[in-house]
């Protein structure tokens, strides 16, 4: 087990970074929380995707309330979503039971998945501006946004369950596609609010195989909670050209270490 009191500050301040970041931008809870918990602090991947999708069902929790006070959330396209992501988290943790995969191979499969998701990720960061421009070029009926807002959501349901990453940057790159004429404020917002329900489901269903550490987990709330709420209540005032150049940057270079 992992001994987290020793590791109790540092825990805390990796939390609370976190918060701020996926506060601001709806980007980086697994995209950093997990990487981090994995190169940084020796966690055993199954075991800090487990617990990072429960540290990220609470923490944007927080920062959902938030902006829904501030009107950064859509909830009709949240729950469009998570009508994809919730069945397809679901299918997957019961796939990961009924199949009783080995543990070994199953961390070697989430540190390659991990790697891949944060390649992705970091590309979805760096050309999101550039994809929205593209995105407005197309007139995209509304119910076929409302189809491929769903099917956007099975695909994270998948790969959240897998790698705890996605929920965010992934998210927030295919809102800006399918919804290019929303101010970045309520996609962050809106993204924040999907991934509450995935990542509880998808936490809960890890925990059911011993894939969470309660200690762990609570040492990281006590910094991402405050941090979230700090980082929801400024999203529309901070500029987030140097955090992306910066995420992108950290996400790209924890990829290529957890394949290569």
């Amino acid at each position: 087990m992992f001994d987290w009191l020793s590791h109790a500050a540092s825990l805390i301040a990796t939390g609370f970074v976190t918060g701020v970041v996926v506060g601001l931008t709806g980007v980086g809870g697994g995209s950093l929380m997990t990487p981090a918990l994995v190169l940084f602090f020796a966690i055993a991947p199954a075991i800090a995707v487990g617990t990072d999708l429960l540290f990220a069902a609470v923490t944007k929790s927080v920062g959902t309330g938030v902006h829904s006070g501030q009107g950064n959330i859509d909830w009709r396209v949240a729950g469009l979503m998570g009508a994809g992501s919730v069945p397809a988290a679901l299918v997957t943790v019961a796939l990961l039971h009924a199949l009783k995969p080995d543990v070994a191979a199953l961390a070697a499969a989430i540190k390659v998945s991990l790697g891949v998701a944060l390649l992705l990720t970091a590309a979805a960061i760096v050309w999101r501006t550039r994809l929205a421009t593209f995105a407005q070029r197309f007139n995209v009926q509304p119910a076929q946004r409302a189809q491929l807002t769903v099917l956007v959501g099975l695909v994270l349901g998948v790969l959240v369950t897998l790698s705890s990453v996605g929920a965010g940057a992934i998210g927030v790159a295919a809102l800006m596609l399918l919804y290019p004429e929303r101010p970045a404020a309520q996609i962050a917002g809106t993204d924040v609010a999907h991934a509450v329900p995935l990542t509880l489901i998808a936490g809960l269903g890890h925990a059911t195989l011993g894939h969470v550490d309660f200690g762990l987990l609570a040492a990281l709330l006590i910094g991402s909670i405050p941090g979230i709420s700090i980082g929801s209540y400024f999203a529309k005032r901070m500029p987030e050209r140097l955090l992306k150049t910066l995420l992108a940057t950290m996400l790209t270079l924890a990829g290529a270490k957890l394949i290569f």
